[in-house]
């Protein structure tokens, strides 16, 4: 598809908390760096409008390689997490130079980025878009008299933003593993531990993305999802977390607490997934005694089918979760250039992991000695 320019969006959010973020990047300087990149490049980059959101501004997909193995990283699906996007823009440079390395990456990955796929949740620095319930039966008319989905929040205050003056969804709980699913009123409202229904347009434009892959490439072989969390500590140390990791979303569809998902199985990779991971730790380790090492394991045992992570696993893409430490309403832009250096080094080891094929030399089971997330330090 190629670039084009939606409606001029004139909506605007007050800001809403005392922390600074005038460091990160804005909607508009994305779409002047995504163009400036992608010119520079000379047709190295290749940028997309891949859909627009709630409030019609587009959402971009920028690609670089042409190896078949292929990998999908998207950031900001939550708008009040927003160094992964910084990262990209700055891997996209590194990855489109005309460097040796760079050169043989390209060779052998396809890497599809979507920065900023939430944008209307980014430009109000908040986690949920701002689509209402009203509107979604607007769309789907088969849910008028259903419960509205659990994931939409019409009142009171969170994360600093007042909700019950401009409801909206957690994009993030949307997805459903079965990728051609239309909504039904039975299926709501649903809960954490159930499939997502696609009735908000960023997770369509994830999916529709993934999909195309899927029939362009045959399969996605990784997925990448940049999220941050709150402040937590490396288990059995008083190091707070630089970012945790993570490579399980629902449980193995082989094994009994899976069954409900048996039907995804054959596709089902997790120790791919956990070699993935184990790329962008030991990466990370690499840089000895330093913040760069305080890498955690995210809490695991988790069943989260309406995550990206969650449907793409299903759908055979081995997996990775950045939870980068502090969103902005507890952080703001303090320490961004360290945890912007800690996705950018972490996704970088994927990267370069998956086109050398060092990722398969890999024991998926050193994964489960990365040391667990602590709530307080220990002393």
């Amino acid at each position: 598809m190629p670039v084009y320019a939606a409606e001029p969006v004139t909506k605007t959010t007050e800001h809403h908390h005392d922390n600074s973020i005038s460091g990160f990047i804005d909607y508009q300087e994305l779409q002047k760096s995504l163009k400036q990149i992608a010119a520079s490049s000379k047709g190295v980059v290749q940028l997309d409008v891949a859909g627009q959101s709630h409030e019609g501004r587009d959402i971009y997909t920028a690609r670089v390689g042409t190896g078949d193995k292929v990998l999908l990283v998207q950031s900001e699906i939550h708008g009040n997490e927003k160094t992964g996007t910084v990262a990209i823009l700055n891997l996209l440079k590194t990855l489109s130079n005309n460097s040796k390395q760079s050169q043989q990456i390209r060779e052998e990955v396809t890497v599809v980025f979507m920065p900023m796929m939430n944008p209307d949740a980014s430009e109000a620095d908040k986690r949920r878009n701002s689509l209402t319930w009203s509107e979604v039966v607007d769309s789907y008319p088969q849910l008028a008299g259903a419960t509205p989905s659990w994931n939409y929040l019409d009142r009171g205050i969170s994360q600093s933003y007042d909700y019950g003056a401009n409801p909206g969804f957690d994009v993030n709980r949307d997805f459903n593993p079965n990728l051609d699913y239309v909504p039904k009123a039975q299926d709501f409202p649903g809960a954490s531990n159930q499939p997502g229904w696609f009735i908000n347009p960023e997770s369509q434009t994830s999916r529709d993305v993934y999909k195309s892959l899927q029939d362009e490439f045959g399969n996605v072989d990784v997925f990448v999802d940049l999220h941050h969390q709150g402040l937590y500590y490396v288990d059995g140390t008083a190091d707070p977390v630089t970012l945790s990791l993570s490579a399980q979303f629902v449980p193995d569809p082989s094994t009994p607490e899976g069954a409900k998902y048996a039907e995804y199985a054959d596709g089902y990779n997790y120790d791919f997934s956990r070699q993935l991971n184990l790329l962008a730790y030991n990466e990370l380790q690499s840089y000895g005694n330093s913040k760069f090492t305080n890498i955690s394991l995210y809490e695991q045992g988790l069943d989260l089918p309406g995550t990206a992570l969650g449907t793409y696993a299903l759908n055979g893409s081995g997996t990775v979760l950045f939870e980068v430490r502090g969103q902005t309403q507890s952080l703001g832009q303090k320490e961004k250039g360290q945890l912007v250096k800690s996705v950018e080094r972490g996704l970088s080891g994927i990267i370069e992991g998956v086109a050398d094929g060092s990722v398969e030399q890999l024991d998926p089971e050193a994964y489960e000695d990365i040391p667990l997330t602590a709530y307080r330090p220990a002393f």
